[in-house]
């Protein structure tokens, strides 16, 4: 057994290198034995549920300009929508019948949502869905609109922090946005109680075996309920058109890994990953993913939050196909479950 995984398996802190010497081994079975630990590290926390989250992408406008992302706002062929506070509550409204226990608010950073108009849309969602989980995505926000959200009964918050590495930072993000303040935003988080998620993207351009260590670096310090892992996919309409896509192997050592350093994360099995593999959702759960995020936006607009090239929208992570991404979880030995999907700690 590797030295690193012996002493993360002995819980204790690793460094920058150690950790790079995991993620960088040529092993060829290093894959499967860390697929393994992690399997059994969740089964030991939360047995082979496979909790689902109905997500709904209400908003496709974004001010930033980040060089990886279809909805960057200098990209003027970009499809534009925004759902209304009634449409918002309407389709959770839809999801809660179709026994969802869990939502995801998520949307690009749009100035037209300001404090107001979250507080009362999540107010709205919570009185009319009063035991589900709400969990908000919307990027970076002052101290102050974080706790008004947080006041208003939001429960969970994600932001990915993308890369924990300044260079790195800098390659995916022009001024006026930075790493210091991203990491600021993931602490208020954890400060006012909300179940908070990080993240990165792997193969993304300026990536290596150092910086992906560096990500679990922040991880191991930060604590994060939950982490969100996928590979980087080019969007035709950005400065990263030409760039290879991220590897998935790679993504799914990253989850075990993940799982391993906190057997009680919750960790998806994302969209990304299911468009860069068919069966990619599938093998991120045998990885050591438990979280499956079923679409709910309304079709009329979904197609238009194109964060990456050939994004999923209509398979078995969409929510008309939630019988069928049921019967598949089991066929694989999985338990879906629409619960809240809290993270145990």
């Amino acid at each position: 057994m590797n030295n690193a995984l012996q002493r993360l398996l002995r819980r204790e802190t690793l460094s920058v290198d150690d950790w790079e010497s995991l993620i960088a081994s040529k092993d060829q079975g290093l894959d499967r034995e860390l697929s393994q630990i992690a399997s059994s590290l969740r089964d030991s926390v939360y047995g082979r549920r496979v909790f689902l989250r109905g997500l709904i992408e209400f908003s496709s406008f974004c001010r930033n300009d980040c060089r990886y992302c279809g909805l960057r706002v200098s990209n003027r062929n970009a499809e534009r929508y925004r759902l209304s506070a009634r449409d918002i509550l309407d389709t959770c409204i839809n999801g809660y019948e179709l026994g969802f226990r869990s939502f995801v608010l998520q949307s690009g950073e749009d100035p037209y949502y300001t404090d107001e108009r979250m507080t009362g849309i999540i107010r709205a969602v919570k009185e009319a869905c009063p035991d589900a989980a709400l969990t908000i995505s919307i990027g970076e926000r002052s101290f102050e609109s974080y706790r008004a959200m947080r006041e208003a009964g939001a429960d969970r918050y994600l932001l990915r922090h993308e890369t924990a590495d300044e260079n790195h930072y800098r390659i995916l993000h022009p001024e006026p946005l930075s790493l210091d303040n991203r990491l600021q935003c993931l602490r208020n988080l954890k400060k006012l109680g909300y179940q908070t998620g990080a993240g990165m993207m792997v193969g993304s351009p300026g990536s290596s075996f150092h910086t992906l260590a560096e990500d679990m670096v922040l991880i191991s310090s930060l604590k994060p309920e939950m982490v969100g892992i996928g590979p980087f996919i080019p969007h035709h309409d950005t400065p990263f058109r030409d760039e290879k896509k991220g590897s998935v192997s790679l993504t799914l050592r990253m989850l075990s890994l993940v799982r391993i350093l906190d057997p009680h994360v919750l960790l998806p099995s994302t969209t990304a990953l299911g468009t860069a593999d068919d069966n990619g959702q599938i093998r991120g759960l045998d990885a050591g993913a438990n979280v499956i995020m079923p679409n709910l936006t309304p079709l009329s607009v979904r197609s238009k939050y194109l964060l990456y090239d050939n994004k999923k929208i209509t398979g078995d992570e969409s929510a008309e196909n939630l019988e069928t991404l049921k019967k598949d979880l089991l066929r694989h030995g999985y338990e879906p479950s629409l619960t809240r999907g809290d993270c145990i700690k």
